[in-house]
């Protein structure tokens, strides 16, 4: 299987540059592993949109699959309480 290009917004750039550094290792990980995997065990499609979610820990990753030319944009990167405001 061919890998994924992994794009990241700039507003989930600045989240991810405030996360803690444990969380920041374990995200950053999650998201390198989305490029051989793009839909990996746990994560879900959410209703209504063409986005996926994946959890880690009290964060959660939402991201667009597009399938035609094997990319990966990641949309927000917050914790589960803030995540889908």
């Amino acid at each position: 299987m061919a890998k994924y290009k992994i794009e990241i917004k700039k507003s989930a750039v600045k989240e991810l540059n405030n996360l803690q550094s444990n969380d920041l290792k374990r995200i950053v990980k999650l998201i390198q592993n989305l490029a051989d995997n793009p839909r990996p065990p746990g994560c879900k499609k959410l209703t209504g949109d063409e986005k996926y979610r994946i959890r880690s820990g009290s964060y959660r990753l939402l991201y667009t699959i597009q399938d035609d030319i094997l990319l990966i944009i990641v949309i927000k990167i917050a914790h589960r309480r803030d995540v889908y405001r």
